[in-house]
């Protein structure tokens, strides 16, 4: 049996498990670019609540409007600050699926690599059994042709 059908078992569950880390990097790649974007959002929020200079003098409505601009702002940073927490959570799990996903590619690769190296230890040891074989024939020919002479 050849290498290549030794292996083919092996070949085809590295590349299902190739796909599966291909597909698990994506997803912690859009996870993490979401978790960015939230943090984005947040720093946002908060900037244009800091923003908000304090009202120092204006009417009843302009308080109660102001009143109602921060109100809206803390609820939009509180909103924004939990999609940053989920996102986090998201990206961590991402992170452990993908890690997951690489090990075991990792495994097999190393796998298929360790049975390449023995076949070629074990095709080195052939040949230098067939090595030994013919320079034992050449010994064994040129003793009976000096004994020969």
């Amino acid at each position: 049996m050849s290498a290549r059908q030794a292996d083919a078992g092996m070949r085809a569950v590295a590349r299902v498990r190739g796909v599966r880390e291909q597909d698990a990097r994506l997803g912690l790649t859009a996870a993490l670019a979401e978790r960015r974007q939230c943090e984005q959002r947040v720093a946002d929020v908060r900037r244009r609540l800091t923003a908000g200079d304090g009202f120092s003098a204006g009417t009843g409505a302009e308080l109660a409007t102001r009143r109602a601009t921060m109100t809206s702002l803390g609820e939009e940073l509180r909103s924004a600050e939990e999609a940053l927490a989920t996102a986090h959570r998201l990206a961590t799990v991402a992170q452990g699926h993908w890690s997951e996903a690489k090990t075991r590619l990792s495994a097999v690769e190393m796998l298929l690599e360790r049975r390449a190296a023995e076949r070629r230890v074990e095709r080195a040891r052939r040949e230098a059994a067939e090595l030994d074989d013919i320079a034992g024939q050449l010994v064994q020919r040129r003793a009976r042709s000096g004994g020969e002479r």
